[in-house]
Order: structure tokens, then C-alpha cells, then sequence
């Protein structure tokens, strides 16, 4: 077998070991450059300072802080008022629509005084139990919609407590829409059948 010429791994680690030995004497360091799959302790800083500001940013208030800007862009129209409404089928609640003309919020009865809608409670025919329906769901979705306004008549309320208003968006009545969409009709101061 014929022998390589140079050194062998033991001579060459030797020599390695040697040369370590020379540079730390003589003071010469040579560091060997780690390669690492791990971000450096700089981006880490950096990403600390991002996820901070954003913590404050996305934090608690973020919803209230986005409608205070989105009112800021918007243009002024008076309509303050505004929840979320559920339904409530069995009578009283907090911010929650009983049927197409009648409907809680922030704890008082309100009766949609510029129209009259199906009756749900009880309805008189299966027709109205339908349009009363379609009214009902209607109106939840308007005053979901985005901020109202409640407008007073000339009476206050009505002989079942309920307190009559105008309900209104940017001036327009969300009850002459109703009738509109052939959901209600005009108020005439007199109850007429549905059937």
C-alpha cells in the first residue's frame, strides 16, 4: 500500500493545537465566527420596542379610540346615540327590539311614534305574524346600523308608559323608511287590522 505524502489527521490536529498555543503567546486572537440560526440579540431589542408599541396601541381602548377617529372623519350630524340591539320577545330588557314600532334602550320603553307596524304580541292572522316578523328584524338591523337620534313630539308618551320619539339618522326617519319598504305604515292616530 502506498503512503500519502503531508500529514495525517493526528499531525494536522497537532499542529492546530500548536498554532492556538503560538497566537494566545503572542497575544494574537483569532475568534472563530459561530454560524446560528438564532436572531440576533439586536433584532430582539428591536422586536421588543414593535410588540411594546404595539401592546399600546392594540390595547383595551383599541375600539374606542378607532369610533373616536372614525367620528372624526365622519361629518357631524348630531345622531349621538348608539348600542348594540338584541331581541326581546318576552318584554322588558336593555337595548333590545320588542317589535316593528316598540323597543328598549338604556332601560326605558320606546314606541316609534311616527308609524305602526304588524303586531307580534299577539299577532291577529298569520299574515301579520309575518310582516311583524320581517318589521321587527328590520328595525334591529336600522338602529344597529350606526348612531341615532331620538326626537320628541308633542306628547311625551303614551297610555302604556312608553315613551313616543322620531327615531332618525342624518335627519332621515328610520320609521318612513320602515314604511317605505312596506314594513309599517304612517301613524294616523288609529290602530287598523294587519288581516
Amino acid at each position: 500500500m502506498k503512503r500519502r505524502s503531508g500529514t495525517n489527521g493526528a499531525d494536522r490536529k497537532r499542529s492546530e493545537t500548536a498554532w492556538r498555543r503560538e497566537a494566545r503567546r503572542s497575544g494574537v486572537v483569532r475568534l472563530k465566527r459561530r454560524r446560528t440560526n438564532a436572531p440576533s440579540f439586536a433584532v430582539l431589542v428591536v422586536a421588543g420596542v414593535l410588540i411594546g408599541a404595539g401592546m399600546g396601541w392594540f390595547g383595551p381602548d383599541l375600539m374606542q379610540r378607532l369610533q373616536s377617529r372614525r367620528e372624526a372623519v365622519m361629518p357631524v350630524s348630531g345622531d349621538s346615540l348608539s348600542a348594540q340591539f338584541g331581541f326581546c320577545h318576552t318584554g322588558g330588557g336593555t337595548n333590545c327590539v320588542v317589535d316593528g314600532d316598540t323597543f328598549w334602550f338604556r332601560g326605558e320603553r320606546v314606541r316609534v311614534m311616527d308609524i305602526d307596524a304588524p303586531e307580534t304580541h299577539p299577532p291577529r292572522c298569520p299574515e301579520e305574524a309575518a310582516l311583524g316578523a320581517r318589521a321587527t328584524q328590520r328595525l334591529q338591523e336600522m338602529l344597529n346600523a350606526g348612531p341615532f337620534s331620538l326626537e320628541s313630539g308633542d306628547r311625551d308618551t303614551d297610555r302604556y308608559g312608553r315613551a313616543l320619539r322620531v327615531v332618525t339618522r342624518g335627519g332621515q326617519s328610520l320609521g318612513e323608511a320602515l314604511v317605505a319598504e312596506g314594513l309599517a305604515r304612517e301613524w294616523d292616530g288609529a290602530r287598523r287590522p294587519w288581516c
